[in-house]
């Protein structure tokens, strides 16, 4: 596990070209899938590692045997339209955490969820947050399992085919960093 670096932008782009063409098939649109254009991904990918939007941008990856098998991307959260500030501290979003299925089960997500967690909690957030397609039974039962619970909110994004509907799912952050149940 590690900061991502730019040379790290190709191998990103492919975890997630792989992951979400495995896991995500019956979810999201098959225009999505099959117009993912990997050179255009690596290029946001490379973007995201060397000019981050803010300082409390980043992205992180996990490694088996110097092979990037999964990443996480997280920053500062924005409010959602009607919300109010959480009354701990600033919350941080996990934008995105994703593990090749083929290097799934060997513990490349807690740790990648972990380390995201400490830094958000070194940074004086309170909170982590996190969207979830609904029908992602997976990713709902990992960050279940984590600790985390659904918080109420919901989002419909607009894919061009149907509509996607997203739950956002949170977790506070305890006095040693770790996620908890609100």
């Amino acid at each position: 596990m590690r900061p991502a670096r730019p040379a790290d932008a190709p191998e990103i782009a492919h975890v997630q070209a792989v992951t979400w063409r495995t896991a995500y098939r019956a979810v999201l649109p098959l225009e999505v899938l099959d117009q993912w254009d990997e050179a255009v991904a690596t290029s946001a990918w490379h973007a995201a590692v060397t000019s981050p939007p803010t300082p409390g941008h980043g992205v992180l990856v996990a490694l088996e045997r110097q092979t990037v098998v999964g990443f996480a991307a997280y920053g500062p959260a924005e409010l959602t339209e009607g919300e109010q500030p959480h009354p701990g501290g600033p919350s941080t979003e996990l934008t995105t955490l994703l593990v090749e299925p083929r290097w799934g089960r060997r513990g490349h997500g807690s740790r990648l969820l972990s380390a995201v967690a400490d830094l958000a909690r070194g940074s004086g957030a309170a909170r982590l947050q996190t969207w979830l397609l609904e029908p992602d039974s997976v990713s709902a039962g990992f960050f279940e399992s984590a600790g985390w619970e659904p918080d109420g909110w919901a989002r419909t994004l607009d894919t061009g085919a149907a509509p996607l509907r997203e739950l956002r799912w949170h977790a506070l952050l305890d006095d040693d960093g770790t996620g908890g149940p609100a």
